[in-house]
Parts: C-alpha cells; sequence; structure tokens
C-alpha cells in the first residue's frame, strides 16, 4: 500500500476496504443550535481567533493528513485533539469512523485553515456501513467522548450536530460536487474544562446505537525528537 492508502475494516463481517482518499473536508461549527454557534464564535474572537467565512465551515484539506497510526509526528508545541464522528464515502457507499481533528493551537489565532493543514488528522480503523443514504443513520442516538492523557476532555451526543444528509448538503452547497473518495470530519464538542489541553496520548470514543463502539488512540510526538 502507498503512504497515504488508509485501510479500513468494517464491523459485523470481515470486509476489508483499501482505499486512498481523494478529498478530505473538515467542518467546523456543526452545532445544530445556531444561537450557540454564534456565542462560540464571539468567544474565540475573544482570544483571537478569526471568525469563520461560513457556518457551517468547510476546510479542505491534504488528504495525506489522514492516519490510522498509533503515534503521528506535529510541529508545535501547543497542539490538541478532538473527538468527531468521520464519514467516508468509497465507491458510493458511507461508513462511519471515529477520527479526531488534531490541531495547532497557536496558528489557530492567525489562520484556522493553516492551524487545522499543520497537523495529523488521526482516524479509527473501523467503520460502521451506511449504505448510500446517510440520512437512514441513528445520528441521534450517538455519543462521542475523548480523554488526553486518561483524563476526560469531552463528551456530548451527536444530536448535538447537524445529521449527516444536512451537513453533506451544505458541504456541497459551498463546495460543490466531489467526486472520489470523500472523508469528512463532522464537527465536535465542547470541552468539559472548557480550556485546550496540550497533552501527548488521545483517546477517543463512539458508542453507536446498535451497542457498537468505535475506538482510537494515538500519542503525539515532536518531529525534532
Amino acid at each position: 500500500m502507498t503512504d497515504d492508502r488508509l485501510r479500513l475494516y468494517v464491523a459485523h463481517g470481515d470486509a476489508v476496504l483499501d482505499l486512498t482518499p481523494d478529498r478530505l473536508i473538515v467542518a467546523g461549527y456543526t452545532a445544530r443550535d445556531e444561537r450557540a454557534v454564534a456565542e462560540h464564535i464571539a468567544e474565540l474572537q475573544a482570544i483571537g481567533v478569526p471568525p469563520p467565512a461560513s457556518v457551517p465551515a468547510f476546510y479542505d484539506l491534504d488528504p495525506a493528513l489522514l492516519s490510522t497510526d498509533a503515534v503521528v509526528a506535529v510541529d508545535g508545541t501547543h497542539t490538541s485533539g478532538e473527538v468527531e464522528p468521520v464519514l467516508v464515502r468509497h465507491h458510493g457507499e458511507y461508513y462511519l469512523a471515529v477520527g479526531s481533528d488534531h490541531t495547532d493551537r497557536d496558528l489557530e489565532r492567525t489562520s484556522i485553515a493553516d492551524s487545522k493543514a499543520a497537523c495529523p488528522k488521526p482516524i479509527g480503523q473501523l467503520v460502521i456501513p451506511l449504505g448510500t443514504d446517510v440520512s437512514a443513520a441513528a445520528w441521534d442516538g450517538m455519543t462521542a467522548s475523548s480523554s488526553v492523557d486518561e483524563l476526560p476532555y469531552q463528551n456530548g451526543d451527536l444530536a448535538t450536530l447537524r445529521p449527516p444528509d444536512d451537513l453533506l448538503e451544505r458541504l456541497t452547497g459551498t463546495l460543490g460536487e466531489i467526486d472520489g473518495v470523500l472523508v469528512v470530519f463532522c464537527g465536535t464538542f465542547p470541552l468539559l474544562t472548557g480550556e485546550f489541553v496540550h497533552g501527548s496520548y488521545w483517546r477517543l470514543h463512539l458508542s453507536c446505537a446498535d451497542g457498537t463502539t468505535l475506538t482510537h488512540s494515538y500519542e503525539i510526538k515532536q518531529r525534532s525528537q
């Protein structure tokens, strides 16, 4: 396999997906509560983070940032992850994974797009098949959580995020139709402490309505090490 290829394992069977993503889109500000989104944007502006060009915002990143590795390298010393549901489209079929929008928080003060492009995007290898119609996904029955260095960091319900069909429609309206293998990070949840933690070891969980739990763990290291 090439370095850019992902190997994913489909739950509830023995199917394996070997794919090379053509596009990676990270969605931001995807909460359903538009008033809460506006308040969050104002809070970020107060600490120097520029507002997005659109809501939701869509960041078109290099698919080579995706990684299923247990250890990933970063350049900055102030980076942190965020648990997210992730949609993977392959040959017209959608799959659900769990991932982390790892971000450089120093760069975020000047450019959100650059801050996201500066870090790898870890993703778990186990995926759940959703079929061709994501509107049928039991989105509102799912929960997600993360921890950093074994301490709880996030805990949220996917019901607070825009459903996948709505998000994909808005994505297409903003970026146009996208062909090929597509990976979309669908947004995240508030931090339990309200403050970023620049830790080393991250654990992600996404609990699905059918009892399946998607997990991924990864450690970060500085490239200079």
